[in-house]
Formats: structure tokens, sequence, C-alpha cells
């Protein structure tokens, strides 16, 4: 669409809508590149974990991916693709089970990648609203929201918990009281008198590894609330296709945890340019019987990975619970950015006013859950 210089070579920047389920294989290799690349990228911005999720739960003849090329290489990504339900959508790849949500930009020519990718999303758009869910403050979508010339509108999505990729010791160092520090330590020397062994697992027993740490996962929420997605083998056969490469990668970690020779716990993090993040863990009941600190002993790891590799974040992902609170974490709010053309700006509308009435659900929710409401 443009004249070019491009790694020392006059070229022509072009952009495409890609709908095909071979297109979006082929595009593995560039891809990664462009995803190392982008400084704001999170693992679930990486072909491997997109390309397993569209296997496992994508609709076909919804898929539209928005890519501006410049010779071999990609300079900007837009994975989405076209929602169900009453309202026209296109919403990021990823779904529920991807903690973040962005595009990828080149961030050697981020402002005109960014500029051609939202003149075709535009296009794309056509009579849908584009609704851009889970953003992380400073995604590369934001450049988009910028230059985007029709109507728009930013709301609150979920909150996440994140703490600075450091040291275990320095973690245990931000803890508000002394006392605390010492009853962590302490933990921390329990689990090395149990014998407690954590194993970083090879790439070529990934597959095995995430086999044990679903049924782990499934035994340690037997007969409470869990996630049900995560007992589902749609979920089951996405983890194992896609972790496996981003293992070799570098884009993810296994962890394997022993006593007496018995894995009794196993940890998946992923991992990206300058961010990090538990993603799911599962733990046998008797480690907990044996006095073990679990929430300690997945940080304790997960540290280990991320505290000298140039990562700035370890985050705790979304969700409020109290064990993460402990760790005295920042809390960081994602962004829900929706973007509209000027025929379809009442679909901005519709959406916001769903969000408020659910947040004021909520909200009511919960004054009457503190109120003693429900007891008898």
């Amino acid at each position: 669409m443009s004249g070019t210089l491009h790694a020392g070579v006059r070229s022509i920047a072009r952009v495409e809508l890609i709908t095909g389920e071979r297109e979006f294989a082929d595009l593995g290799a560039s891809w990664e590149r462009l995803y190392h690349r982008c400084g704001a990228a999170t693992a679930f911005q990486s072909h491997a974990w997109l390309h397993s999720w569209w296997l496992s739960y994508g609709t076909p003849g919804r898929l539209r991916l928005v890519v501006v090329r410049e010779g071999d290489e990609l300079l900007a990504v837009a994975p989405l693709m076209r929602a169900r339900g009453p309202l026209p959508t296109l919403v990021p790849l990823g779904g529920a089970i991807s903690d973040y949500a962005d595009v990828l930009l080149d961030d050697e020519h981020a402002d005109r990648a960014a500029a051609l990718l939202t003149g075709r999303l535009s296009a794309a758009a056509r009579t849908a609203l584009i609704d851009f869910r889970e953003v992380r403050p400073g995604g590369a979508v934001e450049r988009v929201y910028e230059h985007w010339r029709g109507p728009r509108r930013r709301v609150r999505d979920s909150l996440c918990l994140e703490l600075p990729a450091t040291s275990m010791d320095e973690l245990v160092d931000r803890l508000p009281s002394a006392k605390a520090q010492q009853r962590v330590r302490a933990k921390l020397r329990k689990h090395t008198a149990l014998g407690i062994e954590q194993r970083v697992v090879a790439h070529d027993e990934v597959d095995a590894a995430l086999g044990r740490l679903l049924e782990l996962h499934r035994l340690q929420w037997e007969g409470r609330k869990v996630t049900s997605e995560h007992l589902q083998e749609r979920f089951s056969e996405h983890l194992v296709r896609s972790v496996g490469p981003m293992v070799r990668s570098g884009d993810a970690v296994v962890t394997e945890f022993r006593l007496d020779d018995t894995v009794m716990a196993v940890d998946l993090t992923l991992l990206s340019r300058r961010l990090a993040g538990g993603y799911l863990y599962g733990v046998h009941p008797q480690l907990r019987e044996r006095k073990a600190d679990v929430a300690v002993i997945l940080l304790d790891a997960c540290s280990r990975h991320t505290e000298s590799g140039g990562r700035g974040t370890l985050s705790l992902l979304r969700g409020d619970e109290p064990y993460k609170r402990h760790w005295r974490p920042e809390p960081v709010v994602n962004q829900r950015l929706l973007l509209a053309r000027r025929r379809t700006a009442p679909l901005i509308s519709a959406v916001v006013g769903d969000v408020a009435a659910r947040r004021w659900g909520k909200e009511l929710l919960r004054n009457w859950k503190e109120r003693g409401g429900g007891r008898p």
C-alpha cells in the first residue's frame, strides 16, 4: 500500500484479510518472528497458543486475521473471529481461557503498521463492532485505538495482580511485617526438610507432564467448585498441542515437584519478553496433608524462572483470590476497547450499558452478602 524501506530493501507493505485455516497454520514461522519483535506481546499472542486454540474452539467460516506484510515478513497481525451472539461482533482469538488479548506490532515500525492495520480493520468490521477484551495496559492494540477515526470507547475489564519479576528473597522482603517474612522463610525451610524436589521438564517430556498436571488439577478440585472448562477434553487437547512448541521456543516452562520419587505437583508458567505468569497447576491433596504451602512452592519456582530473564513483571493473572493478596501485588485492571464505524455506534452503547448493568448487579450482590443476606 505504500513504498517503504525495511531491512535495507525498498518494498511494498500490503494488508490482507485471511479467513482460511490452512493459511493460518502456514503463518507460523513469520508470526513467531513478529511475536518476538513485539515487546508488549504476552504468551497468549503466540502462534502456538492461538492456532491451537482455534483448532479446539474455533468455528469454520468465522476466522478473520488481518495481517500487514512487507516482503516475507509480518509487520502486524490482528487475530480476530466473528463471534456468535445477538450483536455482530469481531472478537480476539483466545477466548475465556486466555488472560490477555492483543494485536502484534513490529516495535520498529509500530506506528506505521498500526495505521495500516487500523484502516483494514475498519473495512473488515463493516456492520460489526470490534470488541477487544482483556487488554493489558500498554498493549499494542492501544495504538490501533489511537488511530481509530470512528466511534470508540474504553471500559474496565478484569483485575489482574502483578509482582516484580525478582528473586524469592526479594518477594519475601515485600511482605508487610517481619513476622510474615519469618513465617514464609520457615515454610521454605520446611519444604527443603520434607525433601520436595523441583525439576524443569524437558521439551520431549512435556506432553506426559501436562497429562499429570491435568489429572492432579482434577484431583485437587474434586468435590469443590472448579473452572469446568479445565476438565474438558478440548482444553486438554489445546494445552498439550500448544505448550510443547512453546517450551521449545522458550515461551513456557513446565515444572514437576516430587516427594519420595512421586510427582505431587505440576506447574505451567507462560513466559514472554516482559511478563511471566503462572497459568495452571495441579497438586495432589497429600502434599497439603504434609503441611506444605502450595502457594509458596509455586511462587518460589516461578521466581526462579523469571529472576534472571530481564522480565519486569510476574503476573498472578486474573482473579483476586486472598492468597494472591498476601504477597502485596499491584492491582492492574485490563481494558476493554470497543471500536465501531459511525453507522454501528449504537452497538457500543449497547455493550457499555450491559457492562454497567452487570457491574451494578455484582455490587448489589456484594452489598447483600456483606449485610448477611441469605443467612437463616
